[in-house]
Protein backbone atom coordinates (compact mmCIF):
# COMPACT_ATOMS: atom_id res chain seq x y z
CA UNK A 1 0.00 0.00 0.00
CA UNK A 2 2.39 2.32 1.08
CA UNK A 3 4.37 1.68 -2.70
CA UNK A 4 1.09 2.50 -4.19
CA UNK A 5 0.94 5.38 -2.49
CA UNK A 6 4.22 6.55 -3.38
CA UNK A 7 3.46 5.95 -6.93
CA UNK A 8 0.53 8.39 -6.95
CA UNK A 9 2.41 11.19 -5.50
CA UNK A 10 5.25 10.97 -7.90
CA UNK A 11 2.50 10.88 -10.56
CA UNK A 12 0.79 13.83 -9.12
CA UNK A 13 4.00 15.66 -8.79
CA UNK A 14 4.88 15.28 -12.66
CA UNK A 15 1.58 15.98 -14.07
CA UNK A 16 1.61 19.35 -12.35
CA UNK A 17 5.29 19.67 -13.10
CA UNK A 18 4.61 18.42 -16.90
CA UNK A 19 1.22 20.51 -17.38
CA UNK A 20 2.05 24.04 -15.68
CA UNK A 21 6.31 24.31 -16.24
CA UNK A 22 6.09 23.64 -19.90
CA UNK A 23 5.79 27.21 -20.99
CA UNK A 24 9.05 28.10 -19.26
CA UNK A 25 11.31 27.14 -22.13
CA UNK A 26 9.14 29.46 -24.73
CA UNK A 27 10.88 32.35 -25.86
CA UNK A 28 8.79 35.51 -25.30
CA UNK A 29 9.07 37.74 -28.13
CA UNK A 30 11.46 40.69 -27.65
CA UNK A 31 9.57 44.35 -27.34
CA UNK A 32 9.97 47.27 -28.99
CA UNK A 33 12.19 49.58 -27.18
CA UNK A 34 11.23 52.93 -26.08
CA UNK A 35 14.24 55.15 -25.83
CA UNK A 36 17.87 54.58 -25.46
CA UNK A 37 18.92 55.67 -21.59
CA UNK A 38 23.05 55.46 -20.48
CA UNK A 39 23.72 52.11 -19.33
CA UNK A 40 27.26 51.12 -17.48
CA UNK A 41 28.01 47.15 -17.95
CA UNK A 42 30.42 46.17 -14.90
CA UNK A 43 32.59 42.54 -15.37
CA UNK A 44 33.86 41.29 -11.88
CA UNK A 45 36.92 39.65 -13.26
CA UNK A 46 39.56 36.99 -10.85
CA UNK A 47 42.19 35.26 -13.19
CA UNK A 48 39.85 35.30 -16.39
CA UNK A 49 42.37 35.46 -18.93
CA UNK A 50 40.42 31.96 -21.24
CA UNK A 51 37.50 34.10 -21.74
CA UNK A 52 37.76 37.77 -21.03
CA UNK A 53 38.47 39.06 -24.18
CA UNK A 54 35.66 37.24 -26.08
CA UNK A 55 33.45 38.47 -23.28
CA UNK A 56 34.53 42.22 -23.39
CA UNK A 57 34.75 42.07 -27.48
CA UNK A 58 30.99 41.06 -27.61
CA UNK A 59 30.28 43.93 -24.95
CA UNK A 60 32.24 46.52 -27.25
CA UNK A 61 29.99 45.40 -30.65
CA UNK A 62 26.97 45.99 -28.78
CA UNK A 63 24.33 47.91 -31.09
CA UNK A 64 22.80 49.97 -28.98
CA UNK A 65 22.21 53.97 -30.08
CA UNK A 66 22.58 55.06 -26.08
CA UNK A 67 25.23 55.93 -23.84
CA UNK A 68 26.94 52.68 -22.96
CA UNK A 69 30.76 51.97 -21.38
CA UNK A 70 32.11 49.13 -20.10
CA UNK A 71 33.68 48.50 -16.60
CA UNK A 72 36.44 45.48 -15.96
CA UNK A 73 36.91 45.28 -12.19
CA UNK A 74 39.89 42.92 -12.07
CA UNK A 75 39.94 41.30 -8.61
CA UNK A 76 43.46 40.91 -7.85
CA UNK A 77 44.06 38.48 -10.77
CA UNK A 78 47.94 36.69 -11.36
CA UNK A 79 47.14 35.97 -15.00
CA UNK A 80 46.83 37.89 -18.03
CA UNK A 81 43.13 38.95 -17.61
CA UNK A 82 44.12 43.03 -17.38
CA UNK A 83 45.54 42.81 -20.59
CA UNK A 84 43.27 40.59 -22.83
CA UNK A 85 40.71 42.82 -21.50
CA UNK A 86 42.59 45.90 -22.66
CA UNK A 87 43.17 44.17 -26.10
CA UNK A 88 39.46 43.70 -26.78
CA UNK A 89 37.51 47.17 -26.60
CA UNK A 90 38.71 50.74 -27.65
CA UNK A 91 39.95 52.99 -24.65
CA UNK A 92 36.98 55.24 -25.02
CA UNK A 93 34.65 52.32 -24.35
CA UNK A 94 36.75 50.07 -21.47
CA UNK A 95 37.69 50.71 -18.51
CA UNK A 96 39.91 48.70 -16.01
CA UNK A 97 39.84 49.36 -12.44
CA UNK A 98 41.74 47.16 -9.82
CA UNK A 99 39.52 46.36 -6.76
CA UNK A 100 40.68 47.37 -3.29
CA UNK A 101 42.06 44.68 -1.15
CA UNK A 102 38.43 42.69 -0.08
CA UNK A 103 36.77 43.80 3.39
CA UNK A 104 35.66 41.43 5.64
CA UNK A 105 32.30 40.35 5.52
CA UNK A 106 31.85 40.75 1.59
CA UNK A 107 31.92 37.86 -1.24
CA UNK A 108 34.91 38.65 -3.68
CA UNK A 109 32.43 39.29 -6.79
CA UNK A 110 29.65 41.57 -4.94
CA UNK A 111 32.96 43.43 -3.73
CA UNK A 112 34.48 43.54 -7.44
CA UNK A 113 30.96 44.52 -8.24
CA UNK A 114 30.33 47.45 -5.59
CA UNK A 115 33.98 48.92 -6.87
CA UNK A 116 32.43 48.84 -10.35
CA UNK A 117 29.36 50.83 -9.04
CA UNK A 118 31.46 53.39 -7.44
CA UNK A 119 33.82 53.94 -10.55
CA UNK A 120 30.14 54.09 -12.57
CA UNK A 121 29.34 57.07 -10.47
CA UNK A 122 30.84 59.46 -12.68
CA UNK A 123 28.93 58.02 -15.99
CA UNK A 124 25.41 58.47 -13.97
CA UNK A 125 23.98 55.40 -16.09
CA UNK A 126 20.27 55.03 -15.72
CA UNK A 127 21.18 50.82 -15.99
CA UNK A 128 24.26 48.77 -14.86
CA UNK A 129 24.77 45.74 -17.11
CA UNK A 130 26.28 42.82 -14.22
CA UNK A 131 27.75 40.73 -16.49
CA UNK A 132 30.20 38.00 -15.57
CA UNK A 133 33.52 37.48 -17.42
CA UNK A 134 32.40 33.94 -19.47
CA UNK A 135 29.03 35.71 -21.55
CA UNK A 136 29.36 36.54 -24.86
CA UNK A 137 26.75 38.83 -25.75
CA UNK A 138 24.80 39.22 -28.79
CA UNK A 139 25.35 42.15 -30.57
CA UNK A 140 21.50 43.37 -29.85
CA UNK A 141 21.63 41.74 -26.11
CA UNK A 142 21.54 45.38 -24.46
CA UNK A 143 18.98 47.10 -26.58
CA UNK A 144 16.50 43.73 -25.95
CA UNK A 145 17.03 44.43 -22.17
CA UNK A 146 16.52 47.63 -21.89
CA UNK A 147 13.46 47.00 -24.37
CA UNK A 148 12.26 44.46 -22.01
CA UNK A 149 12.62 46.26 -19.34
CA UNK A 150 11.35 49.52 -20.28
CA UNK A 151 7.84 47.32 -21.69
CA UNK A 152 7.25 45.85 -17.64
CA UNK A 153 8.67 48.75 -15.66
CA UNK A 154 11.30 46.03 -14.89
CA UNK A 155 13.40 47.45 -12.05
CA UNK A 156 15.53 43.72 -13.01
CA UNK A 157 15.78 41.96 -15.66
CA UNK A 158 17.75 39.04 -16.41
CA UNK A 159 18.41 36.71 -18.96
CA UNK A 160 19.37 32.43 -18.20
CA UNK A 161 22.37 32.30 -20.19
CA UNK A 162 23.48 29.34 -22.62
CA UNK A 163 25.82 27.29 -21.02
CA UNK A 164 28.42 25.28 -22.88
CA UNK A 165 27.29 21.55 -23.71
CA UNK A 166 30.13 19.74 -25.77
CA UNK A 167 31.96 17.63 -23.47
CA UNK A 168 30.37 14.51 -21.95
CA UNK A 169 30.38 15.82 -18.64
CA UNK A 170 28.06 19.05 -19.65
CA UNK A 171 26.15 16.96 -22.22
CA UNK A 172 24.81 14.49 -19.61
CA UNK A 173 25.13 17.12 -16.80
CA UNK A 174 24.08 21.09 -18.25
CA UNK A 175 20.30 20.30 -19.23
CA UNK A 176 19.32 19.21 -15.48
CA UNK A 177 21.09 22.62 -14.39
CA UNK A 178 18.93 24.70 -16.03
CA UNK A 179 15.35 22.12 -15.21
CA UNK A 180 16.22 21.62 -11.58
CA UNK A 181 16.74 26.27 -11.45
CA UNK A 182 13.84 26.47 -13.58
CA UNK A 183 12.12 24.21 -10.97
CA UNK A 184 12.92 26.25 -7.83
CA UNK A 185 12.56 29.38 -9.44
CA UNK A 186 9.88 29.49 -12.18
CA UNK A 187 10.16 32.53 -14.29
CA UNK A 188 6.29 32.99 -14.12
CA UNK A 189 6.33 33.17 -10.46
CA UNK A 190 9.46 35.50 -9.89
CA UNK A 191 7.55 38.16 -12.71
CA UNK A 192 4.32 37.56 -10.89
CA UNK A 193 4.37 41.12 -8.34
CA UNK A 194 2.32 38.96 -6.44
CA UNK A 195 4.26 36.31 -5.12
CA UNK A 196 7.37 36.33 -3.27
CA UNK A 197 9.72 34.32 -5.47
CA UNK A 198 12.46 35.76 -6.45
CA UNK A 199 15.58 34.70 -9.02
CA UNK A 200 18.08 36.29 -11.56
CA UNK A 201 21.37 34.49 -13.75
CA UNK A 202 24.62 36.62 -12.32
CA UNK A 203 25.97 36.02 -15.71
CA UNK A 204 23.50 38.57 -17.61
CA UNK A 205 21.37 40.98 -15.58
CA UNK A 206 20.10 44.57 -15.87
CA UNK A 207 19.10 46.67 -13.08
CA UNK A 208 18.08 50.40 -13.07
CA UNK A 209 20.53 52.40 -10.64
CA UNK A 210 17.34 53.91 -8.43
CA UNK A 211 16.76 50.51 -7.56
CA UNK A 212 20.01 49.66 -6.55
CA UNK A 213 20.12 52.55 -4.53
CA UNK A 214 16.88 51.67 -3.01
CA UNK A 215 17.61 48.36 -1.56
CA UNK A 216 21.11 50.27 0.15
CA UNK A 217 23.46 49.24 -2.51
CA UNK A 218 25.26 46.11 -2.91
CA UNK A 219 26.28 46.29 0.35
CA UNK A 220 22.95 45.10 1.74
CA UNK A 221 24.13 41.64 0.20
CA UNK A 222 27.85 41.91 0.70
CA UNK A 223 27.76 38.63 2.55
CA UNK A 224 25.34 36.70 0.27
CA UNK A 225 27.31 33.57 -1.82
CA UNK A 226 23.99 33.48 -4.25
CA UNK A 227 24.59 36.97 -5.58
CA UNK A 228 22.10 36.92 -7.97
CA UNK A 229 19.13 35.27 -6.77
CA UNK A 230 20.10 37.57 -3.37
CA UNK A 231 19.68 40.07 -5.57
CA UNK A 232 16.72 39.78 -7.46
CA UNK A 233 14.99 38.86 -4.03
CA UNK A 234 15.84 42.65 -2.36
CA UNK A 235 14.82 44.09 -5.72
CA UNK A 236 11.19 42.63 -5.39
CA UNK A 237 11.16 42.98 -1.79
CA UNK A 238 11.26 46.60 -2.23
CA UNK A 239 8.64 46.16 -4.80
CA UNK A 240 10.48 46.28 -7.69
CA UNK A 241 9.60 43.90 -10.54
CA UNK A 242 11.76 41.18 -11.76
CA UNK A 243 11.64 39.40 -14.75
CA UNK A 244 13.99 36.58 -15.63
CA UNK A 245 14.03 34.60 -18.80
CA UNK A 246 15.96 32.14 -21.55
CA UNK A 247 17.99 33.69 -24.04
CA UNK A 248 19.57 31.19 -26.88
CA UNK A 249 22.04 33.58 -27.96
CA UNK A 250 23.19 34.81 -24.66
CA UNK A 251 26.06 32.05 -23.91
CA UNK A 252 28.11 31.00 -21.75
CA UNK A 253 31.81 29.63 -23.25
CA UNK A 254 32.96 28.44 -19.73
CA UNK A 255 34.19 24.89 -20.19
CA UNK A 256 33.32 21.89 -17.73
CA UNK A 257 35.65 19.43 -19.15
CA UNK A 258 35.01 16.52 -16.44
CA UNK A 259 31.89 15.60 -13.83
CA UNK A 260 34.50 16.70 -11.02
CA UNK A 261 34.33 20.38 -12.49
CA UNK A 262 30.58 20.13 -12.62
CA UNK A 263 30.20 18.84 -9.08
CA UNK A 264 32.48 21.43 -7.69
CA UNK A 265 30.03 24.21 -9.40
CA UNK A 266 26.84 22.58 -7.82
CA UNK A 267 28.52 21.90 -4.47
CA UNK A 268 29.69 25.78 -4.53
CA UNK A 269 27.05 27.32 -3.68
CA UNK A 270 23.98 23.63 -2.76
CA UNK A 271 24.03 23.86 0.99
CA UNK A 272 23.98 28.02 1.18
CA UNK A 273 20.90 27.73 -1.09
CA UNK A 274 19.62 25.20 2.20
CA UNK A 275 20.49 27.66 4.58
CA UNK A 276 23.15 25.46 5.92
CA UNK A 277 20.60 23.83 7.39
CA UNK A 278 20.65 19.67 8.24
CA UNK A 279 17.16 19.57 8.84
CA UNK A 280 16.42 21.17 4.86
CA UNK A 281 19.38 19.26 4.06
CA UNK A 282 17.92 15.57 5.00
CA UNK A 283 14.19 17.12 3.76
CA UNK A 284 15.98 17.87 0.20
CA UNK A 285 17.81 14.56 0.00
CA UNK A 286 14.44 12.58 0.73
CA UNK A 287 12.32 14.73 -1.68
CA UNK A 288 15.01 14.16 -4.47
CA UNK A 289 14.69 10.68 -3.27
CA UNK A 290 10.16 10.59 -4.20
CA UNK A 291 10.43 12.83 -6.96
CA UNK A 292 13.22 11.45 -8.41
CA UNK A 293 14.55 8.04 -7.49
CA UNK A 294 11.12 6.36 -6.42
CA UNK A 295 9.70 6.07 -10.22
CA UNK A 296 12.50 4.06 -11.97
CA UNK A 297 12.92 2.12 -8.02
CA UNK A 298 8.93 0.87 -8.41
CA UNK A 299 9.32 -0.27 -11.90
CA UNK A 300 12.17 -1.63 -11.55
CA UNK A 301 11.92 -3.53 -8.47
CA UNK A 302 8.36 -3.15 -7.05
CA UNK A 303 5.18 -5.47 -7.75
CA UNK A 304 2.10 -4.77 -9.64
CA UNK A 305 0.21 -1.98 -8.94
CA UNK A 306 2.95 -0.11 -8.03
CA UNK A 307 5.21 -1.16 -10.48
CA UNK A 308 2.99 0.41 -13.14
CA UNK A 309 2.45 3.66 -11.06
CA UNK A 310 6.04 3.94 -10.95
CA UNK A 311 6.45 3.50 -14.36
CA UNK A 312 3.71 6.11 -15.46
CA UNK A 313 5.33 8.38 -13.09
CA UNK A 314 8.69 8.17 -15.13
CA UNK A 315 7.14 8.62 -18.44
CA UNK A 316 5.68 12.24 -17.22
CA UNK A 317 9.55 12.57 -15.83
CA UNK A 318 11.06 11.97 -18.87
CA UNK A 319 7.94 14.08 -20.57
CA UNK A 320 8.41 16.87 -18.28
CA UNK A 321 12.50 17.22 -18.88
CA UNK A 322 12.44 17.06 -22.47
CA UNK A 323 11.56 20.78 -23.38
CA UNK A 324 15.05 21.53 -21.62
CA UNK A 325 16.91 18.48 -23.89
CA UNK A 326 15.30 20.18 -26.54
CA UNK A 327 17.02 23.61 -25.67
CA UNK A 328 19.68 22.52 -25.84
CA UNK A 329 19.83 20.56 -28.63
CA UNK A 330 20.05 16.68 -27.14
CA UNK A 331 18.21 13.92 -27.88
CA UNK A 332 15.02 12.91 -26.23
CA UNK A 333 16.45 9.92 -25.37
CA UNK A 334 18.56 11.37 -22.78
CA UNK A 335 15.46 11.90 -20.79
CA UNK A 336 14.77 8.51 -18.94
CA UNK A 337 18.25 8.92 -17.51
CA UNK A 338 17.23 12.24 -15.55
CA UNK A 339 17.28 9.67 -12.72
CA UNK A 340 20.65 9.08 -12.11
CA UNK A 341 21.65 12.92 -12.91
CA UNK A 342 19.72 13.77 -9.88
CA UNK A 343 21.78 11.27 -8.25
CA UNK A 344 24.64 13.04 -8.90
CA UNK A 345 22.90 16.63 -8.23
CA UNK A 346 22.01 14.90 -4.64
CA UNK A 347 25.89 14.04 -4.13
CA UNK A 348 27.22 17.12 -5.43
CA UNK A 349 24.54 18.98 -2.29
CA UNK A 350 25.85 16.08 0.35
CA UNK A 351 29.61 17.08 -0.36
CA UNK A 352 28.25 20.95 -0.34
CA UNK A 353 27.33 20.60 3.35
CA UNK A 354 30.23 18.08 4.30
CA UNK A 355 32.56 21.14 2.80
CA UNK A 356 30.85 23.95 4.84
CA UNK A 357 31.48 21.58 8.37
CA UNK A 358 34.78 20.99 7.53
CA UNK A 359 35.30 24.76 6.71
CA UNK A 360 35.91 25.22 3.16
CA UNK A 361 32.11 26.03 1.83
CA UNK A 362 31.93 28.12 -1.03
CA UNK A 363 35.19 27.52 -2.05
CA UNK A 364 36.33 29.56 -5.41
CA UNK A 365 39.39 30.77 -6.75
CA UNK A 366 40.99 30.29 -3.96
CA UNK A 367 38.72 31.66 -1.42
CA UNK A 368 36.57 29.99 1.38
CA UNK A 369 33.27 32.40 1.10
CA UNK A 370 30.67 30.35 3.38
CA UNK A 371 31.77 29.42 6.92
Amino acid sequence: MLLQLAGVVTIGIWVYLLLARRAEWRQLPIPHRKSAPPVTAIIPARNEEATVAAAVASLAQQAYPGEFHIILVDDASDDGTVACALASAPPSRLTVVRAAPLPAGWTGKLWAMAEGVRHAARCQPHYFLFTDADIVHPPENLAGLVARAQEGNFALVSYMATLRCRSIAERTLVPAFVFFFFLLYPPRWIRNPRLQTAGAAGGCILLRRDALARIGGLESIRGELIDDCALAWAVKHHRGSVWLGLSPETRSIRDYRTFGEIGRMISRTAFTELRHSSLLLAGTLLAMAIVFVAPPALTLAAAQPARGLGALAWLLMSAAYVPALRYYHRSPLWAPFLPLVALFYAGSTLHSAVSYWRGAGGLWKGRVQSR
